[in-house]
């Protein structure tokens, strides 16, 4: 979007792509707005039944056809209060499911997004995106868009008859007009940058929020509670005053117009009243009735329109930020075919180059090759570039020049799913879903029975562990599984890995943290799954290590060693023999 149009009060370009959406429901559509017109002719024929019931019956005492106007009043209320429901309740429902349309399409846009968009967005701004923002275009059709189409078609048929039964009166009401007119346009324009200000608050707040309940054990660690709060304050302080300041412009608007109503009425009953009085042709005591209805009805929807194109405004300052994820190209292409190879499990590595940002190279022109069933090993510092073959392996993120092939063939040639579930992964950082212990093992794969767990978990020994919890494969493990401890966290994730039999098995196993008895569980899990499987394990333990077919050495992105455990010791003054003996020698004596 750019800068011109984003400063539009209305941004016709998006506004037709918002548009878009609803012509899979356009019949409901077109009723809603049939039912407009139909609103707009019975709620300004009312008053002028009441106008013709004055002149022509009350005036002259005529009781039978008063009462059948009365009559045919009551019908036409009737009808006014029927298209009034349908009116709102398919507008409503319109907007509902364009809604329900937009978050589907948006969701399922962001999760084919590649991990480098989310490395550089904050979670609570596309919560807030898939949320609020989404719920507030709703509004456009509920309460924004097809309420300004019905107050307009309103103040036409108002003006229309108005200037029919007395155009002396309409001008005494049009001469107001042009204040309400002035004062509406700079009202709308005011809310305009008002609310997207508020819109920018909101993210921030949540955003805010988001990450520091997230992070709220490292928060507390550190003692920073008074500094978050301040910091809050801050941001909330923001967000008040941005909700103020829509709240200043309506405190000025809203009274403006009242005033103006009040004015025009006296006006048309002082004026009226005089040329009733004086006997003048043209105006009657009918008439000023009308005309006090008609002004106000014109008046109204002015006002109406002034708030609603707030919520329509409000809704397009949404979908430009909804649309703008949406624009957004940073999916991993998705152009393979293959999806029923029988693979053998073999990948290399060749000459591959990587950066997460540009001119910041993290692999530098990495090669190696692993035979189907091998396990490789791969050690090195932090920051030598260990887990971001993991990262490329799996394809979330995409190599700058080089390639990365499963059994001789370019893993972009292979369908993307069908790629990720040959390759069963267990990262350092595990992440379990608010859900049951069976659900965060299967994802929800209906196809996995439970029994199919029990036994998986019976064969890489962590049943018993499992069998322990209250509900067993049914424990809730809470959110990102705060229920389990570290070293638990990590066995179901191995069982998660375990349970598709991938024929590729990447593990980083992180054991610093976890006690005895979960790293002897961790140990027989790897031991167990990695049997006939191609591993790539990052290494953190010296029994991995010794049992790998290969380990590769990494240096500031750069392969510098290969070899087996035995061969790398023999390396005079070898970065891996220095790692060993300053980082192992003293694992050897638990192991």
């Amino acid at each position: 979007m750019d800068k011109k149009s984003s400063n539009n009060v209305l941004d016709i370009g998006l506004f037709k792509r918002l548009l878009a959406f609803a012509m899979p429901y356009r019949i409901t559509f077109i009723w809603v707005l049939v039912s407009a017109v139909l609103l707009s002719g019975f709620s300004t024929l009312n008053p002028y039944l009441l106008k013709i019931t004055i002149d022509d019956y009350i005036t002259l005492k005529d009781y039978d056809g008063m009462l059948n106007f009365v009559v045919l009043m009551a019908l036409t209320l009737i009808l006014e209060v029927f298209f009034q429901f349908v009116f709102i309740y398919y507008a409503n429902w319109l907007g509902q499911q364009v809604i329900f349309d937009l978050r589907n399409m948006l969701y399922r846009h962001m999760i084919e997004f590649k991990m480098a968009y989310y490395d550089n967005s904050a979670v609570g701004r596309l919560v807030t995106r898939v949320v609020s923002d989404i719920e507030t275009i709703s509004g456009i059709f509920s309460q924004g868009l097809f309420m300004i189409i019905a107050d307009l078609l309103k103040m036409v048929v108002v003006i229309v008859v108005m200037l029919t039964v007395s155009w002396k009166l309409s001008i005494i009401v049009f001469s107001i007009l042009p204040l309400i007119l002035f004062a509406t346009r700079q009202f709308q324009k005011a809310m305009k940058s008002a609310f997207d200000e508020v819109r920018t608050q909101v993210a921030n707040l949540n955003s805010f929020v988001q990450e520091r309940i997230s992070g709220m054990s490292i928060v507390q660690l550190f003692g920073r509670e008074s500094l978050e709060l301040a910091t809050f304050k801050g941001i909330n302080d923001k967000h008040r005053k941005a909700w103020l300041k829509t709240v200043w412009y309506n405190s000025i608007f809203f009274p403006i117009a009242e005033l103006s109503t009040s004015i025009t009425i006296g006006l048309l009953v002082w004026f009226g009243g005089l040329n009733v009085i004086a006997g003048s042709s043209g105006i009657t005591l009918g008439i000023i009735f009308l005309f006090i209805q008609l002004s106000q009805m014109l008046f109204r929807p002015l006002r109406q329109i002034a708030d609603k194109f707030n919520t329509l405004q409000m809704g397009m300052v949404a979908v430009r930020r909804v649309m703008g994820v949406l624009d957004k190209e940073e999916s991993i292409l998705n152009n393979g075919q293959i999806t029923n190879n029988q693979i053998s499990g073999k990948v290399a590595f060749e000459n591959v180059k990587f950066s997460y940002k540009k001119d910041e190279t993290v692999l530098k022109d990495i090669s190696f090759v692993m035979a189907p069933g091998d396990t490789v090993a791969v050690v090195g510092a932090t920051g030598a570039g260990k887990s971001t073959l993991i990262n490329i392996l799996s394809r979330f993120y995409e190599v700058e020049s080089g390639n990365v092939t499963l059994d001789d063939v370019k893993i972009e040639e292979y369908e993307r799913s069908w790629l990720r579930k040959q390759i069963g992964v267990v990262l350092q950082d595990v992440f379990l879903f608010a859900d049951s212990i069976y659900n965060n093992i299967t994802l929800w794969d209906t196809s996995i029975s439970e029994e199919e767990v029990i036994a998986a978990a019976k064969k890489i020994g962590v049943h018993n562990f499992i069998s322990s919890l209250p509900e067993g494969y049914h424990f809730n493990v809470k959110e990102r599984g705060g229920m389990l401890s570290t070293g638990q966290r990590q066995l179901i994730a191995f069982l998660r890995a375990y349970i598709t039999q991938p024929k590729i098995l990447v593990l980083d196993e992180a054991t610093s943290s976890i006690d005895t008895h979960a790293e002897k569980l961790i140990q027989k899990a790897t031991k167990e799954i990695t049997k006939g499987k191609t591993s790539l394990i990052i290494a953190h333990r010296l029994a991995t290590i010794k049992r790998a077919n290969s380990i590769i050495v990494l240096d500031k992105g750069r392969i510098v060693e290969t070899g087996t455990h035995s061969e790398l010791l023999k390396i005079p003054g070898g970065i891996y023999k220095n790692l060993y003996e300053v980082q192992f020698v003293n694992a050897e004596s638990v192991i």
